[in-house]
């Protein structure tokens, strides 16, 4: 059974995993690029989100095809990595925050439709995703556990705030973000997330601290800080995965919530 593991800037191919190469996968939503080996002793199923030398900015990202092959592949669930922007002014850059709860009120893919795969009325596998919280929990105590191994210190618990890109965020919605409890803000998160649902294929996911949203401090973080920042992020999200992945290989993990159909069987 193997263990799906996607990655964001910064973060493009996994030290010392053993793969033949990205392969094409061919899904009903398009075509994902995964590369299948072992890292760590654990099989695994790794894709970039951006791709080597970023091409796909967050807007090209296709989440259907990438969590849809993923499932396709057998993957048991996903360990998902991004790096954020800190909205909490008391967290420091640097910190890795393992996240328990989503702000993604718009539910939209890049391309504007509805964050779903349930497109078509009647199609048999329909369903609302019901959930308390809309991580794995089994996925989230083997990512706190990689930690703890690798001697890194991993927040337990914060808001992980999706925002559509490509550009960054204004004061006035960095303002409206933290005050519905955001941590940090990326832009590719949140459709894995809610796709990982309706597939009731577990999903965890951490975020590497870079830099300081618009007006969370008086003084904004200089882009060489924010690169210098992703660049540290590599070596850290993977000694976490790698130290996470026996753990998340020995469990079954249990999809957060469940999938009411009006179908069954």
């Amino acid at each position: 059974m193997a263990i799906g593991i996607l990655t964001g800037s910064g973060t493009y191919a996994l030290p010392g995993f053993s793969t033949s190469g990205s392969e094409p996968v061919f899904t009903e939503w398009g075509e994902a690029f995964v590369s299948h080996g072992t890292w760590g002793g654990v099989e695994v199923l790794h894709i970039s989100r951006h791709g080597v030398g970023h091409p796909r900015l967050s807007n090209h990202v296709t989440h259907r095809a990438n969590i849809s092959a993923l499932k396709q592949m057998g993957a048991t669930g996903v360990l998902a990595v991004t790096v954020c922007g800190a909205v909490d002014p008391a967290a420091e850059l640097g910190t890795v925050v393992c996240f328990d709860d989503l702000h993604f009120l718009s539910n939209r893919l890049p391309d504007g439709s509805l964050c779903t795969f349930y497109t078509e009325p009647g199609a048999k596998d329909r369903g609302h995703w019901i959930y308390e919280s809309p991580f794995s929990a089994d996925l989230r105590r083997a990512l706190l556990a990689g930690g703890e191994e690798a001697g890194i210190a991993v927040r337990n618990g914060g808001c992980y705030g999706h925002v559509d890109g490509p550009r960054f965020n204004t004061r006035a919605e960095i303002r409206s973000l933290a005050a519905a409890g955001v941590t940090a803000v990326s832009q590719t998160a949140g459709p894995e997330t809610v796709l990982s649902g309706e597939l009731e294929l577990p999903y965890a996911l951490l975020g590497f601290l870079t830099d300081y949203a618009n007006g969370v401090r008086d003084e904004a973080t200089p882009v060489e800080t924010l690169v210098q920042n992703m660049a540290a992020s590599t070596e850290i999200f993977a000694a976490i995965l790698r130290a996470a992945l026996p753990h998340a290989a020995a469990t079954t993990p249990a999809p957060p919530g469940v999938v009411y159909r009006f179908e069954q069987g």
